[in-house]
Parts: structure tokens; sequence; C-alpha cells
């Protein structure tokens, strides 16, 4: 968190992250948090940060691709550990899911990402990162009664970073090339 760049302009609210972080009080009150934001503008980063100051205040925190966490659950379906690793992810303080909604979901998905959800209702937090606005999400969930419930379950008691401008990756490469950014 100490590593955070504020210089750059992309709408990163140094007040709301320091209240935050302040003891990690969003995951001890089991609130969420959505990062949300174009292609290379720090959100993973600032996921993983997040992360780690929880974990530094006290709490268990697991950090997973979307892709990643649905090729686990597909596993973990097909070895017979389904059920196990389902209540991992609902046992675990902060849950991060980076990617979440790039892609639309399948069957399967859709109802192991509800039953995560219901697991951590008012009981955990859950952090998302996205390039999709909040408002698309319920397209790539696809069923709609499916995505009522995990949106009703996420949205309502969730922090929203909404981060903008140009790829920090794009602007380091063209700091590391002398170019001007």
């Amino acid at each position: 968190m100490e590593d955070i760049d504020y210089r750059t302009s992309r709408g990163l609210d140094r007040q709301l992250v320091r209240s935050l972080t302040a003891e990690s009080a969003w995951v001890r009150e089991h609130q969420h948090l959505f990062l949300i934001g174009p292609t290379g503008i720090g959100k993973t980063w600032l996921a993983r940060a997040l992360a780690q100051k929880a974990c530094r205040d006290g709490y268990t925190a697991l950090f997973l691709k979307a892709a990643e966490l649905f090729r686990d659950l597909g596993v973990a379906r097909a070895d017979g550990s389904h059920s196990k690793l389902l209540d991992r992810l609902g046992r675990v303080d902060l849950l991060v899911v980076d990617d979440w909604a790039m892609a639309p979901m399948s069957e399967p998905e859709r109802r192991d990402f509800l039953e995560i959800c219901d697991a951590r209702y008012q009981a955990r937090s859950t952090l998302l990162t996205s390039q999709l606005p909040v408002a698309s999400w319920h397209a790539q969930i696809g069923d709609p009664t499916i995505a009522d419930s995990i949106l009703d379950r996420l949205v309502h008691n969730a922090h929203r970073i909404e981060l903008q401008g140009e790829s920090m990756r794009k602007k380091r490469r063209g700091k590391t090339n002398g170019d001007v950014p």
C-alpha cells in the first residue's frame, strides 16, 4: 500500500484508499470492493496490495484470476473435491477474483459463483477487478435469476473504485524507450 502511485491521474482517491486500508476495516466489516477500469491501469497491482495489507492486518486472503478459479472448480468437480474447494473459498477472509466478467459465464460457473457468494454473504469480503462496468456484469453472468442473486449479494455492500486513464504499462514502456508518455 505504501507504494501506490497517486501522482498518475487515474481517479484513485487517496482518502478512500486510506479509509479502506486503516486496519483493513472493509475486510473486518465484511464489505466488498470492486476495482473497475481499462486494461493496464493497475487494478491487479492494487488488488494484490490490498490483499497483502489485509494479511498484514491478520486476515487470510486468496488471489485468483477468474479463469483460474473456474478451471479449478471444474477440475474439483471432476475429481470429487468440489465441496472441499467451495468450503475453502467460503472461509478465506478476503477472496480476490481478478479479471472478473471478462467472458460470459457457463451454467456451472454461474452456479458455483452463486454458491461462493452465498457462503461469503455478510461473513467474508470479496474483491473483484474488472474491465467492464458493474452495469455489464448481469449480461456476462447470463441467467437473469442467478445474475440477480449474485449481484444482490455483492453490489449492495461494496465500495467501487473506478479507475480511468492510459495504461500504466504503456506509460512505463514509453519512459524506458525514451518516449514521452
